[in-house]
């Protein structure tokens, strides 16, 4: 199958080609029919699977022929600036053969950047790409065109839940008319998920590509260590192997900014991207990585999720992460298209039970390695079930 098989518009088929496109992941050859067909979608898929395009293209592909003034289009709502400003530069390379207008609309950004905002959503464009929050800041001054939208999608859903953005989404959708496509997009399908989908979504196509487990091809090790293990530990690990491209996740902040202080100390190319810093120094700092011309980036969950980064060597859980999908989303930052991968996550006493948790997604135990004799003996591997129990399988004793 290839992408001329869906019928597309020529204009289209040419962003496509440029943009190296060849033929349809998974999500794409199943979603865009019934994207195409008009009908509401309800879509489980990962990132990395190509969902971004798979609602893209159709749209794109939609709006070619539609009156392109005076009105929104199409609205893309999701979690963070960064997935904002991912799908909208994935949009204009799309579309940059066609006439289909977009625009991102995210926070952090200056007095301009609001302006040119403020400038398309009164006076129209195909697709608006936003996050919850920003959008509302737009709406409570009554000059958002949303009478005539005619597309809605939802992307990393579930990940907008957990970040307590349900009743902002509802608030915009209080915006839209009734007549008009929904599509849901989500790793995960939980309870309030479907809740939600069936407040939003008319009779909609059910699509399962996610498969919660990482690629084989992505080799996980962990080490059980103490707390004041982990600094010295990610230095002599860091610099023991020439690895090129180094994505380092912290759970908080300040443990960010500590390890990316310690990096730079030790003489290793390390900057560090979280929600402190300004949006055009994330940026930079991103573009930085991509290019090459920065070896290691220190990152909170900020971009386990969304950031389409290549060529990534290794994925160090400095902090374990609080979940299972996140888990896979952040290992899944490495072992990218046809390249094999490394992930290390270091395991603190406390974090012992989560990473167990994170095993029994997984369906076997990590491999442990050995602490360093110079760093001394590190803790037992002993997590305790939920009953309180300690687990008998799959324990470990430092030697």
């Amino acid at each position: 199958m290839n992408f001329r098989d869906f019928g597309f518009h020529e204009q289209l088929l040419e962003g496509i080609e440029a943009g190296g496109y060849e033929t349809p992941t998974p999500v794409q050859a199943q979603v865009i029919p019934h994207i195409l067909a008009g009908k509401d979608v309800i879509a489980s898929a990962q990132t990395g699977t190509g969902k971004t395009a798979a609602f893209l293209l159709p749209l794109i592909d939609k709006l070619i022929e539609t009156n392109h003034n005076d009105h929104i289009s199409a609205l893309v709502i999701v979690p963070t600036r960064e997935l904002a400003l991912q799908i909208a530069q994935h949009m204009e390379g799309l579309a940059y053969f066609t006439s289909v207008s977009s625009i991102a609309v995210y926070g952090g950004g200056d007095g301009g950047s609001f302006i040119q905002e403020k400038q398309a959503l009164s006076s129209g464009a195909d697709v608006v790409i936003c996050t919850p929050g920003k959008m509302i800041a737009h709406l409570n001054m009554g000059y958002v065109k949303l009478q005539k939208l005619q597309y809605l999608v939802l992307d990393e859903a579930d990940r907008m839940l957990d970040m307590g953005f349900y009743d902002d989404i509802m608030r915009i959708i209080n915006y839209l008319p009734a007549k008009r496509q929904n599509l849901l997009f989500s790793a995960t399908m939980p309870h309030k998920i479907r809740e939600l989908a069936k407040r939003i979504l008319h009779q909609p196509v059910e699509v399962n590509i996610s498969l919660s487990k990482p690629p084989d091809k992505i080799k996980q090790l962990a080490y059980v260590v103490y707390e004041a293990q982990k600094m010295p530990l990610v230095k002599y690990l860091l610099q023991l192997r020439d690895f090129k491209s180094i994505l380092v996740f912290c759970s908080r902040k300040q443990n960010v900014k500590q390890l990316t202080q310690q990096l730079k100390r030790a003489g290793l190319s390390a900057d560090e991207i979280h929600s402190d810093l300004e949006q055009q120094k994330r940026e930079e700092v991103l573009s930085e990585f991509r290019t090459g011309h920065l070896k290691v980036l220190v990152a909170t969950d900020i971009l386990s999720r969304g950031i389409d980064i290549e060529d990534v060597d290794l994925v160090l859980n400095y902090d374990v992460p609080h979940d299972g999908e996140d888990y896979i989303h952040r290992i899944g930052r490495t072992a990218r298209a046809e390249s094999d991968g490394t992930a290390i996550t270091f395991i603190s006493e406390k974090e012992q039970n989560r990473f167990a948790g994170i095993e029994n997604l997984l369906g076997k135990p990590v491999p442990k390695s050995s602490v360093p004799q110079q760093f001394g003996l590190g803790p037992s591997y002993q997590p305790r079930s939920r009953n309180g129990k300690k687990r008998p399988s799959g324990s470990y004793r430092q030697r």
